[in-house]
C-alpha cells in the first residue's frame, strides 16, 4: 500500500471515530468501511484492505506533536509524556504522540551562522507536517531552536507550547526569586529566558563567560550525542555551586534537554528547573485539558 494511501486511510478513519462512543475493531474492504457486526459505517473514497481498533477513552485527548531536534532531548521528554501519563489517564495510558525530526546537522549548521529565522523555518516545517497528520498543537525539547520560533509562529497551521513558559511557570510556582541559566553559549546570552522570567517577577543570572563556554563544549561534545563523563559532571557541578555562592541564586534553569543527562539532585547544590521533564508534563496537561474541555 502506497504512502499516500495510507495517509488518506487514517485521515479518513480520524475523521469518523472522533465522534463513536464505543470501543470497536473496524473492518475495511474495498470501498467500504464496516464495523465488526456487519452495520455499513461509510463509503470510502479510496479502496483499501486492512483492520483498525481504536479505543474511544483516547480519541479525545489531544494529539501531541513533537518538533525534535537532537535525540536526547526529544526522547527524554517522549519518554516523560508517556510515563507520568498513567497518573492522569490510567494505566498504561498516554495521549497520542507523533515526532518530526529533521537532520540534527542542519540544526547546528543554522545555528553556527546565527541563522535563527533559518532554524524557525524547520520548526515551521515539522509543524506542518505534524498538523497534517492530526497534531493539535506542537512542543520542541530544544531551548536554543525556541530562538527562532517567534519568526514562523504567525504562519504555523497549530500552536505551539513554548519551553521558556513552562520553566518560568514552574519557578514562580516554587517561589524561586533568583534562578542561574544553563544552556548553549546562544541560549544563555539571549533575552530569552530573562523576558519570560522577568513577568513571573524573578531575576535570570548567567554564568561567566568561561563557564558559558564550558557549558556549551560539554553539550556539543558530549551530551547531544547522549554521552557524559564524570569530568564534564563534575565541571557542571562546579558551575552551579558557583551560581550559588557567588550570584546567589535559589535555583537553577536546566535551559539545555540534554542537560538532565548530567545534571541529577545528587549532583546539583540548588534545586533544578528541568526544561524537558517541565514543557514535557505542559504538553500532556495541555492534551488531557483538551479533553475536559470536548
Amino acid at each position: 500500500m502506497s504512502e499516500g494511501t495510507l495517509l488518506r486511510k487514517y485521515i479518513l478513519v480520524s475523521e469518523f471515530l472522533r465522534g463513536n462512543p464505543e470501543d470497536f475493531l473496524w473492518s475495511v474492504k474495498g470501498s467500504e468501511i464496516t464495523r465488526v457486526n456487519g452495520q455499513s459505517i461509510v463509503k470510502s473514497a479510496t479502496p483499501f484492505d486492512g483492520y483498525i481498533t481504536a479505543m474511544h477513552r483516547n480519541r479525545t485527548i489531544g494529539h501531541i506533536g513533537i518538533a525534535a531536534c537532537s535525540a536526547p532531548g526529544a526522547a527524554l521528554c517522549y519518554e516523560t509524556i508517556c510515563a507520568e501519563g498513567p497518573a492522569l489517564l490510567g494505566a498504561y495510558e498516554h495521549p497520542e504522540i507523533s515526532l518530526h525530526a529533521v537532520s540534527f546537522a542542519e540544526h547546528v549548521r543554522l545555528l553556527r551562522l546565527n541563522d535563527w529565522a533559518g532554524v524557525g523555518e524547520i520548526l515551521l516545517q515539522s509543524a506542518e507536517k505534524l498538523a497534517k497528520i492530526g497534531a493539535d498543537f506542537v512542543i520542541c525539547p530544544d531551548n536554543t531552536a525556541h530562538l527562532g520560533l517567534d519568526f514562523v509562529l504567525a504562519r504555523s497551521p497549530i500552536p505551539w507550547l513554548h519551553i521558556a513558559d513552562a520553566v518560568a511557570q514552574a519557578a514562580g510556582k516554587a517561589g524561586y526569586r533568583r534562578v542561574g541559566l544553563l544552556g548553549t553559549r546562544a541560549l544563555v546570552e539571549s533575552s530569552l529566558y530573562p523576558e519570560k522570567l522577568l513577568r513571573e517577577g524573578i531575576d535570570c543570572c548567567r554564568p561567566s563567560a568561561a563557564d558559558r563556554d564550558t557549558v556549551d563544549r560539554i553539550i556539543f561534545e558530549e551530551l547531544v550525542h547522549g554521552r557524559v563523563t564524570s569530568q564534564a559532571r563534575a565541571e557542571l557541578a562546579a558551575i552551579i555551586t558557583r551560581l550559588k555562592e557567588n550570584d546567589s541564586c535559589d535555583a537553577v534553569i536546566l535551559g539545555c534537554t540534554e542537560l538532565p543527562l548530567a545534571i541529577t539532585s545528587d549532583v546539583a547544590v540548588l534545586p533544578t528547573l528541568d526544561s524537558t521533564r517541565l514543557l514535557a508534563r505542559m504538553a500532556l496537561e495541555r492534551a488531557v485539558a483538551m479533553r475536559s474541555a470536548s
